[in-house]
């Protein structure tokens, strides 16, 4: 089995404050390792359901977070961004038979997590087909461009619940829950075992059922914090401008949608 795992840090364990997931901060190293202790604890469990190839995505602000002596022999590590219309699923192919996320987070203007925010901090809000649009939402959208099942998800309360809207069957573990600029989190440890026993028993149940199937048509719609950034955006071709601040796109190619994205900020 080759299981894909995507790391970020905005819904690792108790993370409340933007000094937490930035770098050079004097908190940073201590949620760098909590990141990290989750990413091994997927590695962990992946490897007890089967897997014999993991590719971990860092999928946290420079893309080069994860402490990668720490992961198994077994893994390989995706530092960086290339650029790829896939982003936080960059290399992600068919040969994969699950996708993992952990540690992701809320979508922006969403108030599960003091921290929610969709991909940059350039947007206020993003909907596509008319529902908050996480990076969970963009991504199992392109993991399904793949055929590849979203099996697992640890976050904030706020995304599990929105994960289980998209599919009812994603196994979650919800490591905060957010109030107003604070969390109530659960101890690392637990989170960590959470991880370790809710993804095996994921990975080893009917994967089938997460694939989730293509939309007829895709409108994403864009509320950039900034009208200037919005007029500069505009210009991307099949985009227009709706209000001074909103951005709308339509295809029938998620793809596109994914394409478009890596343009933006």
């Amino acid at each position: 089995m080759k299981v894909y795992i995507s790391v970020d840090i905005e819904g690792s364990a108790g993370i409340a404050h933007w000094d937490e997931a930035t770098k050079p901060t004097r908190d940073y190293p201590e949620f760098r390792e909590r990141m990290t202790g989750e990413a091994v604890a997927a590695c962990e469990a992946s490897l007890a359901a089967g897997a014999t190839e993991i590719w971990i995505k860092d999928a946290h602000g420079s893309g080069r977070n994860i402490l990668a002596e720490r992961l198994p022999g077994e893994a390989r590590l995706i530092r960086g961004w290339s650029g790829h219309p896939y982003g936080m699923l960059q290399e992600l192919d068919s040969s994969f038979d699950a996708v993992a996320m952990v540690g992701w987070h809320a979508p922006a203007s969403h108030p599960g997590n003091p921290l929610s925010h969709t991909l940059t901090g350039h947007y206020g809000r993003m909907l596509l087909n008319g529902e908050p649009c996480s990076e969970y939402l963009l991504h199992v959208h392109v993991a399904a461009l793949e055929g590849v099942p979203v099996v697992f998800l640890s976050g904030d309360e706020g995304i599990c619940e929105l994960a289980r809207v998209t599919n009812p069957a994603i196994a979650t573990v919800a490591t905060n829950i957010g109030r107003g600029e604070s969390v109530i989190g659960i101890q690392p440890e637990v989170a960590r075992r959470r991880i370790r026993e809710v993804l095996e028993g994921a990975l080893g149940a009917d994967r089938a059922v997460h694939v989730l199937p293509s939309a007829a048509h895709y409108e994403l719609r864009i509320r950039f914090k900034h009208h200037a950034m919005a007029y500069q955006k505009s210009f991307y071709p099949g985009a227009r401008l709706e209000d001074w601040e909103t951005l709308v796109f339509h295809s029938s190619d998620f793809l596109d949608v994914a394409t478009l994205l890596r343009f933006m900020s």
